[in-house]
C-alpha cells in the first residue's frame, strides 16, 4: 500500500470511530448507552455505599498509523449525598504524544430530564499539581454541584495517543459496586492479544477476528477497612499484551520476560551515568573524612536525599519518563526526580569504585507488582541497589545470585536512613536494571527489632491522684521515620500539639510541660524527651483507695480490629515496642490489686506484660512485637482475638489502698 493511500485509510478509520460516537448523541439528550444504563435495576446496598457504577466501558482501537483511539463511557447513580464527588468526567493525556478529541457529560434526573455538558464546561490542568512541569494533563467536567441522591451522571471521552509499549491494563472497578465493566481492544488484521488476570479467576475475552472484549458484571462493594490492602490488590484486573503475528511489523519494545525489561531499562539508564570533574570533586568532598564503605555510601546518600525534588517531565509519551537526566546535569542544577537522584548517586559512587544499579519499583503498595506480567508499566518509582562488601551490615542488604550483596536504598525519601527502606516498599517485587544479570527481585523486609520503640516512663503519684513524670523514648527504623516525618512536616508548635494530643488520648487532661527531640538520621534514630503532668490521673475513692491504669500512653500506630466480620486481608507493619513504666507510690499507700502477667503470641506477633512491686515503686512492662505480614480474611478472627487480648490486658487497673 502506498504511503498516501495508507495515510487516507488511517484518517478514515479514526474518523469512523469518532463519528460512531458522535452519531449516538443529540443536543440536550443523553446517548442511548447512558439511558439504558440509567434504566437498570439497582440492587439494595448497605448505607455506607455512596454510589453504584452502572456502566464502565473502555473501547481501544489501534489504527494503522500506530495511534490508539480510546472511547470511555462511564455512568454512576448517586445513592447518598457523599456520592456527589463522583460526578466528575476526567480524561488524561500526554502533551507530547496524545490529545483529548472530545469530552461530554450528562445528568439524568429522577424525573427523566437531562442536563448536558460539553467542552465549554471543561477545564484543563496539570495531572500532578506537585510537579513543576508535567506533560501529563487532564481535561475535566465537574458536575458535583448539580447532582443529588437518585441522579445518574455519565460521560464519554474520546482520546488519542501513541503507545510506548504494546501493553495495557484494565481495572474492572474501584471500591464502588459495578453493574457492568467492559474493556475492548480492536487491533489491525494480523494482530493478536493475550491477557493475564489478577485478583480473580481467569477472565477470558470474547474474540471476533482481531477484536477482543473482556467483561464482568455485578461486582460488589469493596469497603475501606483499617489495615486493608490498596484497592488494586483487591479488585479484578487484567494485563494485556498485543502484537502483530509478523514480529517485523512491531515498532515498540516487546518483553518476553523480566530480563528483557532489565536490558531495556539498562540501555536507558547507563549512558546517563556521566562522571566528569565536577562529579569526581563532589564525591571526594563528601567522603574525605569517611573511613568505611558504609560511611561513604551514607554521606553520598544524604547529599542526594537533600537535593530538591523537582519533576519536569518532557517527552514522556516517547519514553523519556523512564530515562534519567545526565548525572552531570542533575549535579549542576541541584534538583531532580527519583530516577535523576538514583542516577546521580550511581555516578558519585562510581568515583569511589562502588557499583550501583537502578531499581524500578511501585511505591505505595508492596503487593501491586505481579511476576507474570513483565512490563515497565507496573512501576512508578526508581530507587537504587549499591553493591557492598561483607563489611557493610544493614537490614536492607540482600544477597543477589548474580550481583552479590546489595544495599537497597531510596534516594528520594528524605526521611528514611541508609540501611533502612520505606515500609510501603518492603517486600515488594521490583526490577533491578543490570543488563542480562538483572531482572525481578524481592525487596528486603526489615525485622521487628529494626523498627523499634524503647520507652521508659517515670512518674510520681500523689495521694490525690495527680501524676508528674517523664517519658524518655528512643525510636529506631521506620518507627523513627514516622516521628521524623511529623516533626519536619509540622511547625514546632503544631508538632508539640500532636504530641500533647497523643498524651491526652491515653491520659485525659494530660499537660505537656516540656518537649525535646533528637533526630539522628545517620543512626536511623529519633528520640523524644517529654515532661508532663495529669491533675486527676488516679481516681480517689472513699478517701483511702486510688485506682488507675498502668498504661499511661498508647502506641502511636494503634491497631483497631473491632468488626465481627471482614472482607479484605489485614496488612501488618513490622514494629517492636518495649516499655517500662515506674510509678513512685504515694506515702501511706500499698498495692492491693494489679494486672496479672500476660504472655501470648500468634504467627504474626507476640505480646507480654507484667507488673511488680519494688519497695515504694510499681514497675510495669509491656512488650509487643509484630512481623510485616498480610493475613488472609480467614485469619481475621485470629488477628482480632490477638489485638483484643492486648487491649484487654492494657485496661486492667491497679488498686492502691491506705495502710
Amino acid at each position: 500500500m502506498c504511503k498516501k493511500v495508507k495515510k487516507l485509510t488511517t484518517l478514515f478509520s479514526s474518523l469512523a470511530v469518532f463519528l460512531a460516537f458522535a452519531a449516538t448523541v443529540r443536543a440536550d439528550d443523553a446517548p442511548t448507552w447512558l439511558k439504558q444504563a440509567a434504566a437498570a435495576t439497582v440492587p439494595a446496598y448497605e448505607k455506607a455505599v455512596p454510589a453504584v457504577v452502572l456502566h464502565d466501558e473502555e473501547q481501544v482501537t489501534l489504527n494503522g498509523d500506530g495511534k490508539l483511539v480510546t472511547i470511555d463511557n462511564y455512568a454512576i447513580k448517586l445513592l447518598t449525598r457523599e456520592g456527589k464527588e463522583y460526578a466528575m468526567a476526567t480524561a488524561f493525556y500526554w502533551v507530547s504524544s496524545g490529545k483529548v478529541r472530545d469530552i461530554n457529560a450528562w445528568i439524568i434526573r429522577p424525573d427523566g430530564t437531562v442536563k448536558s455538558y460539553d467542552k465549554k464546561a471543561m477545564y484543563d490542568r496539570i495531572a500532578d499539581p506537585d510537579d513543576v512541569y508535567d506533560e501529563g494533563r487532564i481535561k475535566r467536567i465537574d458536575a458535583s454541584g448539580d447532582v443529588d441522591i437518585g441522579y445518574v451522571f455519565g460521560y464519554t471521552t474520546v482520546s488519542e495517543n501513541t503507545p510506548l509499549f504494546y501493553q495495557d491494563q484494565w481495572r474492572f472497578q474501584n471500591r464502588l459496586p459495578t453493574l457492568l465493566s467492559r474493556y475492548s481492544l480492536n487491533l489491525p488484521a494480523g494482530w493478536t492479544a493475550k491477557s493475564l488476570t489478577f485478583n480473580s479467576s481467569e477472565i477470558k475475552p470474547q474474540v471476533n477476528g482481531s477484536s477482543y472484549s473482556w467483561e464482568l458484571r455485578n461486582l460488589g462493594w469493596i469497603p475501606f477497612e483499617p489495615l486493608g490492602p490498596d484497592v488494586d490488590s483487591l479488585t479484578p484486573r487484567i494485563s494485556v499484551n498485543y502484537s502483530p503475528e509478523n514480529k517485523s511489523q512491531s515498532t515498540r519494545p516487546a518483553f518476553a520476560n523480566w530480563t528483557d525489561v532489565s536490558v531495556w531499562g539498562t540501555a536507558l539508564h547507563d549512558p546517563q551515568v556521566i562522571v566528569d570533574d565536577n562529579i569526581a570533586a563532589k564525591a571526594r568532598e563528601l567522603t574525605e573524612n569517611a573511613t568505611t564503605e558504609f560511611e561513604k555510601i551514607r554521606l553520598i546518600a544524604n547529599y542526594v536525599q537533600n537535593l530538591q525534588y523537582i519533576s519536569i517531565d518532557i517527552g514522556v509519551g516517547y519514553g523519556n519518563g523512564y530515562k534519567p537526566r545526565p548525572s552531570s546535569l542533575v549535579l549542576g542544577r541541584g534538583y531532580g526526580d527519583c530516577k535523576d537522584k538514583a542516577n546521580l548517586m550511581r555516578a558519585l559512587l562510581r568515583v569511589l569504585k562502588i557499583d550501583a544499579y537502578p531499581i524500578a519499583i511501585y511505591s505505595g503498595d508492596p503487593t501491586y507488582v505481579r511476576e507474570q506480567f513483565a512490563s515497565p508499566r507496573q512501576f512508578n518509582h526508581c530507587i537504587i541497589a549499591v553493591k557492598v562488601s561483607d563489611a557493610t551490615k544493614a537490614a536492607s542488604v540482600i544477597e543477589h545470585e548474580k550481583l552479590g550483596r546489595l544495599l537497597i536504598f531510596d534516594a528520594t525519601d528524605p526521611y528514611t536512613a541508609v540501611g533502612d527502606l520505606p515500609g510501603d516498599e518492603q517486600g515488594s517485587l521490583a526490577v533491578i536494571m543490570a543488563g542480562d544479570k538483572g531482572g525481578l527481585i524481592r525487596m528486603p523486609v526489615t525485622p521487628p527489632e529494626t523498627d523499634q520503640t524503647q520507652r521508659n516512663i517515670e512518674v510520681t503519684l500523689s495521694g490525690l491522684g495527680e501524676i508528674k513524670g517523664s517519658i524518655r523514648e528512643k525510636n529506631r527504623g521506620q518507627d523513627a521515620t514516622y516521628i521524623r516525618v511529623m516533626s519536619r512536616l509540622y511547625s514546632a508548635s503544631d508538632f508539640q500539639k500532636m504530641v500533647e494530643s497523643w498524651l491526652t488520648r491515653g491520659a485525659t487532661g494530660a499537660v505537656l510541660e516540656d518537649l525535646k527531640t533528637k533526630d539522628e538520621m545517620s543512626l536511623s534514630a529519633f528520640d523524644l524527651d517529654i515532661n508532663f503532668s495529669v491533675a486527676r490521673y488516679a481516681q480517689l475513692m472513699r478517701g483511702n483507695m486510688l485506682v488507675f491504669k498502668p498504661v499511661i500512653v498508647g502506641r502511636r500506630k494503634e491497631t483497631h480490629l473491632t468488626e465481627n466480620k471482614r472482607v479484605t486481608p489485614v496488612e501488618l507493619d513490622s514494629t517492636a515496642m518495649n516499655e517500662t513504666t515506674t510509678f513512685v507510690l504515694p506515702d501511706g499507700f500499698l498495692v492491693d490489686e494489679m494486672p496479672p502477667a500476660t504472655n501470648f503470641e500468634a504467627s504474626f506477633g507476640k505480646y507480654k506484660s507484667s507488673c511488680e512491686v519494688k519497695a515504694d515503686r510499681l514497675v510495669c512492662t509491656r512488650i509487643l512485637s509484630l512481623n510485616r505480614t498480610i493475613l488472609p480474611v480467614e485469619k481475621y478472627s485470629t488477628a482480632k482475638e490477638f489485638f483484643s487480648k492486648v487491649r484487654d490486658a492494657e485496661q486492667v487497673p491497679v488498686v492502691l489502698i491506705k495502710k
